[in-house]
This record gives C-alpha cells, sequence and structure tokens, in this order.
C-alpha cells in the first residue's frame, strides 16, 4: 500500500472517529456527518493528483481539527435551561463578560466603518 494510499485512509478514519466522539448520543449529526464524510471521499475518488490528494489530507486533518476543537454538544435540560458537553480537545479561550455601560473612549478602539473616508 503506496504511502499516499495510507495517510488518505488515515485520514478518513480519524474523521469518523472524531465524528463518533463529538456527535456521540445524536443520531441524526452522527448520520449526517457519516454520509458527508463518505459522500466528499468517494467524490474524489477518482483524483490521481498526487499534489491535490495532499491538499485534500490536509483539508480533511483542518476539518476533523474544527470538530474535535470547536463543536460542543448543548440540549436542554429544562426549559431555557441547557447543559453544554465540553471535552478535554475543545478549544476553551479567555470569556469577557459584556458590559452593557461600556463606552468606547475616543482615539481607542477601532473607527466606524462609516466614518473612513471613501
Amino acid at each position: 500500500m503506496s504511502n499516499l494510499r495510507r495517510n488518505v485512509l488515515q485520514c478518513f478514519k480519524k474523521l469518523h472517529r472524531t465524528r463518533l466522539k463529538v456527535f456521540n448520543g445524536d443520531q441524526m449529526a452522527l448520520t449526517a456527518g457519516r454520509l458527508k464524510i463518505n459522500e466528499e471521499f468517494k467524490k474524489n475518488k477518482g483524483v490521481d493528483n498526487e499534489e491535490a490528494i495532499k491538499a485534500m489530507i490536509a483539508f480533511g486533518e483542518d476539518v476533523e481539527r474544527e470538530l474535535r476543537t470547536q463543536i460542543i454538544q448543548a440540549k436542554e435540560i429544562k426549559p431555557g435551561v441547557f447543559e453544554a458537553r465540553i471535552t478535554e480537545d475543545t478549544l476553551k479561550l479567555d470569556n469577557i463578560p459584556y458590559d452593557d455601560n461600556a463606552i468606547i473612549e475616543k482615539g481607542t478602539g477601532t473607527p466606524c466603518c462609516k466614518s473612513r473616508p471613501k
């Protein structure tokens, strides 16, 4: 088995494993994810340009990373109250609470697009 073929199969399997982990318990999302992954790989089955294949593998790895780090599951446990399932892979950024009274002082921040010269 060629190294490139092995990389394609590894990417395919990794996407499916990530799909199973990210959408655990959500049968509709699991099915939709499976169908989409399989569809994309079947659509590009005939590609034989090595550089194009490498680019598609890189894209598949980027998609896998996005799924693993950016997608969270939330379910409503009672009306208006949701429980989010955050994994160790989920990207966690600093959260700055919204302040309704915050005022941007002149000379700070980014100017409004309407104030830019045309």
